[in-house]
């Protein structure tokens, strides 16, 4: 059968859409497989993965409260810079519909609509950050999972910011010290011209405490600990109720879950 060279690309764009196709319905299904299977080590037991829990229930009950931001803040002398093209973020608010773009439903724009959900780093199982990073300034620790930071290494390249696929990373424009109001000396600071993002609190939690933003909340509607864990404080608080996380079909396996 003599075919035509218009068929030919027609039937080549076709293959290009199938395989695509192909590797989009793979990576929601690994996706899909990482929400409810614990990742393995290397000797087949579930490898301990630090994940966090948000009862956005909770939260809506006390509205206008930053509690766990200022804490946040206070920690880690994250600089408050006035000016939002220079606001450094480690765990902000933002409106649910930017937050869960494909999760509207009448239910949520009655019940968040004015609401704004607190959100930081995913500490993802597969962090786009990490394998973009030219200088390994950012990193993924085996024991625990949490995306980790060295600032003495950032070259202020940005790559990380730019694969990040939730804006869960801050670029220091600025010298952010004068924009911090009570500096914390058990925590360094940082320089202009570095990236900084959410660690979890690991400074907090190799000093058997919690992270700053669980123990400041009010209302109790954090829950932290090893997901790989069933009685941990974080599974007992997502087998009870029904959460989201964001973008999952992307395949990174976001550890911040919002109970809706």
């Amino acid at each position: 059968m003599k075919i035509t060279r218009k068929d030919f690309l027609r039937l080549s764009g076709l293959s290009v859409l199938a395989a695509g196709a192909v590797r989009t319905f793979e990576a929601a299904k690994a996706a899909g497989q990482s929400a409810i299977r614990p990742l393995r080590g290397s000797g087949g037991a579930p490898r301990k993965q630090l994940a966090m829990a948000i009862d956005l229930r909770k939260c809506r009950q006390r509205p206008g409260c930053d509690l766990c931001m200022k804490a946040c803040r206070d920690a880690h002398n994250v600089p408050v810079i006035a000016d939002p093209r220079h606001e450094v973020k480690w765990i902000w608010n933002a409106p649910f519909a930017e937050v869960f773009p494909l999760e509207q439903s009448a239910y949520t724009e009655r019940n968040y609509t004015g609401s704004p959900l607190p959100v930081l780093c995913n500490h993802c199982d597969e962090p786009a950050c990490v394998r973009v990073c030219p200088t390994g300034a950012t990193w993924k620790r085996s024991e625990d999972g949490i995306v980790m930071m060295d600032w003495h290494r950032c070259i202020g390249c940005k790559y990380c910011m730019v694969a990040c696929p939730y804006e869960a990373r801050s670029f220091n424009f600025v010298d952010p010290r004068p924009y911090i109001e009570h500096i914390n000396s058990d925590f360094p600071t940082r320089s202009m011209g570095v990236v900084e993002k959410c660690n979890f609190c690991a400074e907090r939690l190799a000093a058997g405490k919690q992270p700053a933003c669980v123990e400041a909340c009010p209302a109790n509607a954090i829950a932290f600990g090893d997901s790989s864990d069933p009685n941990s404080p974080v599974c007992l608080a997502l087998s009870a109720s029904f959460s989201l996380r964001r973008k999952p079909e992307l395949g990174t396996g976001p550890n911040v879950h919002s109970i809706v």
